[in-house]
């Protein structure tokens, strides 16, 4: 049984003719849960459509840092009543993206504090994109605090502030980097977090993890993720899929 903890299986990629063979391909990977993570209004939409049609489908709500400038007040409207559907299990993906900046750096921490507090509001845990934004991102979270928890998605940065991370009850997730030849900041990380407080995910259909780059991502290869961790751990791949099934139905709140 393994958790796919963010996947963007509403992505254009994924379209629906080959949407029922990855959807195959990962159910025969023992993929028995995928969060599909919303990064605008009509893409939460559809990851609340998608949890409804596929019983092994869940969704988060939320914008993106790269579409904040596309936030309006009938956005945050609009969310909170899909916050209230069934199977929605956090707020995200939201955060601070500065590598690329699609929205000014203003806005984008304008609309990320706005969503930890509707998140808040709405009861759910957030799910967090930090890239190049890590001083801005640890001040936001610090003087505004997730109520319900929070899990960095895609973690990249350094092992000194994965230590801040988990002092403040934060989880992490690992993806494809982790088994980059080049991944030392990710590998140290790995290497020494608590294993009660880790998730692993694909972020398909982006950062294919080795052995599969070059080709679109998908939710089957969340197996690559593991078999890294488990070598980096010394521990079986089944206990490495286990635990972070065990975290995922914890932070998720969910059985």
């Amino acid at each position: 049984m393994i958790w796919d903890t963010h996947a963007h299986l509403d992505d254009p990629r994924f379209q629906q003719k080959y949407f029922a063979e990855v959807c195959e391909r990962a159910k025969l990977a023992g993929i028995t849960r995928i969060l599909n993570p919303g990064v605008n209004l009509p893409s939460s939409k559809r990851a609340v459509q998608l949890a409804q049609d596929y019983e092994f489908i869940y969704a988060a709500i939320g914008v993106h840092p790269h579409n904040a400038v596309e936030a309006a007040p009938e956005t945050w409207v609009r969310l909170l009543q899909l916050a209230k559907k069934p199977k929605v299990l956090a707020w995200g993906e939201i955060g601070l993206d500065y590598y690329r900046d699609l929205s000014p750096r203003a806005k984008q921490k304008e609309v990320f504090i706005q969503q930890i507090e509707l998140a808040n509001q709405a009861g759910l845990p957030i799910v967090i994109h930090n890239r190049d934004s890590n001083e801005d991102c640890l001040k936001i979270i610090k003087e505004h605090p997730p109520e319900y928890g929070g899990a960095f998605h895609c973690y990249s940065a350094s092992w000194e502030m994965a230590k801040i991370l988990l002092k403040q009850g934060f989880y992490l997730s690992f993806a494809g980097p982790l088994t980059y030849k080049n991944a030392r900041n990710i590998v140290e990380v790995a290497q020494n977090i608590p294993l009660d407080r880790f998730f692993v995910e694909t972020d398909s259909p982006y950062l294919t993890p080795e052995p599969y780059r070059g080709q679109r991502n998908e939710p089957a290869f969340v197996r690559e993720v593991i078999t890294r961790m488990a070598e980096l751990r010394e521990l079986s791949f089944e206990q490495i899929a286990s635990m972070a099934m065990d975290n995922a139905k914890q932070f998720f709140k969910t059985d």
